[in-house]
């Protein structure tokens, strides 16, 4: 008997001050890369699915983001956290990792 399935971790990149598209409030938003891995006798063997997403803070409301457009949100993040404050947020430390389940 084999057993496999799949398994997902969700990473908080950073959190971000940003104008939610929902609510249209200026609030904090986290950023968050979402993997599932393929897993063999509850081993995670490889990822096959990673997907980046905001989350506003304030209505909850998430959107999806590219690869390209996470990596930039984290960048700006990163360069507003060294005292310039603004409207490029702040970065909070290491990023975590937090198993979830899927549906």
């Amino acid at each position: 008997m084999i057993i496999f399935g799949t398994k997902g971790y969700l990473y908080q990149l950073a959190i971000l001050t940003l104008v939610c598209g929902q609510c249209g409030n200026p609030s904090a938003h986290t950023l968050r890369k979402r993997v599932t891995k393929f897993t063999l006798f509850f081993v995670p063997l490889f990822p096959f699915s990673t997907k980046y997403l905001t989350q506003c803070t304030f209505c909850g409301a998430e959107q999806q983001v590219t690869k390209e457009q996470a990596d930039q949100l984290q960048t700006q993040a990163v360069s507003g956290q060294g005292g310039q404050g603004g409207p490029g947020g702040q970065a909070y430390g290491q990023s975590q990792q937090h198993p979830y389940q899927r549906p």
